[in-house]
């Protein structure tokens, strides 16, 4: 086990980058797991239906990647190797979940302006985590 050295002042910011980001995927995950009937109702149509249609294995790998990525940013302020772990598991349920939606579902015509934005952005974030948390774990400041 290496010993570990203190981290510059960007380490922290993009540590709290990584916990706002991933606390803001577990609220999306949560308002989409919670939808009431209600709600629902006030979306379009294909909305409507692309909610309704979700596999429960797509539901479950979101769950995976919002929850596993905000642990791992807790463990990465708290300077911790299983940040590592965490955010590889978080990358490799998003590609299961945007590959749903982009290959097996071919929701691409719905995914327009921010929607788009997001899935790009979405592997993109858990990527660069994996990244940051390798950098992180060979510089020696997570341990």
């Amino acid at each position: 086990m290496s010993e570990k050295t203190s981290p510059p002042i960007w380490y922290w910011i993009i540590s709290v980058v990584a916990l706002l980001w991933n606390g803001m995927g577990v609220s999306e995950y949560l308002n989409q797991a919670y939808m009431t009937p209600e709600k629902l109702a006030k979306l379009p149509e294909e909305m409507q239906a692309m909610y309704m249609d979700v596999p429960a294995w797509v539901t479950a790998v979101f769950a995976i990647a919002v929850f596993s990525g905000l642990v791992a940013s807790i463990f990465l302020l708290l300077r911790k190797g299983l940040a590592l772990v965490l955010f590889a598991l978080s990358l490799v349920a998003v590609i299961c979940q945007w590959s749903y939606i982009l290959f097996i579902a071919k929701l691409t015509a719905m995914l327009e302006g921010s929607n788009m934005i997001m899935t790009i952005l979405v592997p993109l974030f858990a990527a660069l985590f994996v990244w940051f948390a390798k950098t992180s774990k060979t510089k020696g400041w997570i341990s």
